[in-house]
């Protein structure tokens, strides 16, 4: 049975599928075999009954246990917005208690590790009544924070950090994701960061220029990171 090791985000386009994927590749660079979900996306594309969502197909295709798309993403929603919008828009109503089924599916593979990637940050709601955070703790499973770095990144770091602490799950690891070229004192905040996030820096990926190819920059995101401080 698959370990679950669930990556949060300090909100939306921070970069958690590209972290997702180089952490996917870092496994495997050390042979440890894994699967990948994304329970749910939104923002799909194709025709009605075969959505896909890139971020899924990017983790469906380098994880080293490959399963259908249909479980590595079971909610595949059109419209890119928070996923209880566009639930709504199509009639459909998420539940923690349903998705944490597809999960535990996916769970049952022979590999050691199965990273599951959230859906924007930690509180982004599925429905009026649940978040996307309630699926982690309907889990149980340790938590790696991406924190987008970029101005304000240090109250939403913190403050979703925080709040990972106060559900009872494990923030076994954060990792400064440059997605801001030219964040003034950078590095300044990512010590503050380390200073103050109760949970080790897996790594600090540099920022990644637009045109570099897909494959090139998931292993530079693995090279980027430190397993050996991630304790699962």
């Amino acid at each position: 049975m698959a370990k679950p090791l669930f990556i949060a985000g300090t909100d939306t386009d921070i970069g958690k599928t590209l972290i997702a994927a180089g952490l996917l590749k870092a496994f495997a660079l050390q042979g440890v075999t894994t699967c990948a979900l994304k329970p749910v996306a939104a923002g799909c594309s194709g025709d009605p009954g075969q959505l896909r969502n890139s971020d899924a197909l990017l983790l469906q295709k380098t994880a080293s246990v490959q399963l259908p798309y249909s479980q590595v993403n079971p909610v595949a929603l059109a419209e890119p917005c928070s996923p209880h919008i566009a639930a709504n828009l199509e009639g459909r109503r998420l539940q923690v208690a349903r998705l944490e089924g597809f999960c535990r599916g996916v769970l049952m593979q022979s590999a050691k590790v199965c990273v599951i990637e959230g859906a924007g940050g930690w509180r982004v709601p599925l429905s009026e009544r649940e978040l996307i955070s309630d699926l982690a703790k309907a889990l149980n499973t340790p938590v790696v924070l991406v924190v987008g770095m970029r101005l304000g990144c240090l109250n939403h770091a913190l403050l979703t950090a925080e709040a990972i602490l106060r559900d009872s799950l494990p923030l076994v690891g954060w990792v400064a994701n440059c997605v801001d070229a030219n964040m003034p004192h950078l590095e300044e905040n990512i010590e503050t960061l380390k200073r103050s996030i109760a949970a080790p820096c897996l790594g600090v990926v540099p920022h990644l220029e637009v045109g570099v190819l897909e494959e090139d920059a998931v292993l530079k995101v693995a090279n980027a990171l430190q397993l050996p401080a991630l304790a699962l």
